[in-house]
């Protein structure tokens, strides 16, 4: 596992995150009423301390109304001001120290603002939800929001006892008390503070795994109505995750949920273990089944294997962008090479100003960083061969899981797997904006 701590503030998001300690555990216990919107909670952070003296560190969180702040179970100072909660411990934290953290808050959540909208707590027509990246997490619970800084979690949430709640990771307990239920679920694998996922509805929950096709347990949670259309529109998805374990390796996490929520969502929203889909991304034809093979990709891209800082976001969006492709390729559809073409046509068309190794905050989530992410590796597959190629993609997602990585990691990991220096190809693709040709098919698969 590959463990890569960005040394300074993120490029893109300065204010978030404190790169001077790391979180390895949150244990957050929540209390949430969906009529009012009124949200309360406990969170216990376990840190360590960096390499030099902590005086005062930072966590994030939004506006609520914070009740108390203790570090090691003495009572901290903390100013709260912009979304920063800055802590100052009773005595400095020594170089390379455990701490822990206790934070109470409490207050009405909201989406916190961002170029592209609001992002984290969603409050819904009856229910809520939650869609975190890149900067959202602080709308709902203190956290050291930075992608490189993952931890385990554990979350407990009690709500009305008519709503169910889904979180990433494993059901631990349900506990029913007069009209309230607590759910807590653990999710041990290392976490970003953007991929806790959550959603609390009335969800009616299905079986979705066949045993005989992966062995991973696969969950569905939507509204009764939608049923008909989602098991028609889900059908394929223990199919997508076999193929997916031959070509990426084994799945890097216990389990995986689905959440449909009844109302619309702009775009389906990847949490580590979970993923959420909108009311129109069901349509009982499959219409959307290339984002069902996207959202599933990310568990291994950008969830299990993530990125030192946003400047790498291609890593997460072109990897599940190829597998769209892939999916297509091995499921009867259209081969990956004509959706290559048909991306490569597109971007021609549209202003080659965008470099996929710094796209700038502007353009991390602009659609050519997609389209260009899968082209690039089409073209390391064409230009490695099959078996090196897949090889190479099962080594990063195995040699890298739980870990964070940059683009630097990857064109260092894919030259140990090819056969030649492809630096002309990460030149060409990654670090330059003019497009390249469209990569052409080896010989003896163009003749195939």
């Amino acid at each position: 596992m590959t463990v890569q701590q960005a040394v300074g503030p993120d490029p893109y998001f300065p204010a978030n995150g404190d790169p001077r300690y790391r979180v390895h555990r949150y244990e957050l216990a929540l209390d949430y009423r969906p009529g009012p919107n009124r949200l309360s909670g406990t969170g216990r952070i376990n840190a360590i301390a960096g390499r030099s003296p902590l005086a005062e560190f930072v966590l994030n969180l939004a506006d609520f109304k914070v009740g108390r702040v203790r570090v090691d179970g003495r009572q901290a100072h903390y100013t709260h001001r912009g979304g920063r909660l800055r802590v100052r411990p009773a005595k400095p934290l020594r170089a390379g120290a455990a701490f822990t953290v206790e934070v109470h808050w409490a207050g009405n959540p909201k989406p916190v603002n961002s170029p592209w909208g609001g992002l984290g707590w969603e409050e819904l027509e009856d229910g809520a939800l939650v869609a975190s990246q890149p900067v959202g997490a602080p709308s709902w619970y203190p956290c050291n929001d930075r992608p490189a800084d993952k931890a385990s979690y554990q979350i407990s949430i009690t709500t009305p006892s008519a709503y169910a709640v889904v979180a990433g990771g494993r059901l631990l307990t349900r506990t029913t008390k007069a009209s309230t239920t607590t759910w807590v679920y653990e999710q041990s694998a290392p976490t970003s503070s953007y991929l806790v996922g959550l959603a609390i509805g009335k969800y009616q929950t299905v079986v979705l795994a066949d045993p005989g096709l992966g062995g991973v347990p696969q969950h569905g949670h939507i509204p009764a109505q939608l049923l008909p259309e989602f098991s028609r529109d889900f059908a394929r998805q223990p199919q997508m995750m076999h193929v997916f374990q031959q070509l990426f390796g084994p799945y890097p996490f216990a389990e995986y949920a689905v959440v449909v929520t009844e109302e619309a969502l702009d775009v389906p929203v990847e949490a580590q273990g979970l993923s959420l889909f909108g009311a129109n991304h069901v349509d009982g034809a499959r219409g959307s089944e290339r984002l069902v093979a996207h959202e599933l990709a990310h568990q291994w891209f950008g969830n299990s294997v993530s990125i030192a800082d946003w400047r790498h976001i291609w890593l997460n969006e072109g990897f599940a962008k190829y597998a769209e492709w892939l999916w297509s390729e091995r499921s009867g559809g259209r081969p990956a090479h004509q959706h290559a073409a048909a991306a490569h046509r597109l971007l021609s068309s549209l202003p080659q100003d965008l470099r996929l190794a710094d796209p700038g905050r502007k353009s991390m989530f602009d659609d050519r960083l997609y389209e260009r992410g899968g082209l690039t590796l089409h073209a390391l597959r064409c230009a490695m061969g099959e078996d090196d190629f897949f090889r190479m993609l099962r080594g990063w997602a195995g040699l890298h899981r739980g870990g964070a990585v940059s683009t630097t990691t990857f064109t260092a990991h894919v030259n140990r797997f090819a056969s030649e220096p492809l630096d002309e190809v990460f030149q060409a693709w990654v670090y330059g904006a003019a497009l390249p040709p469209l990569p052409r098919l080896p010989e003896t698969r163009r003749a195939g």
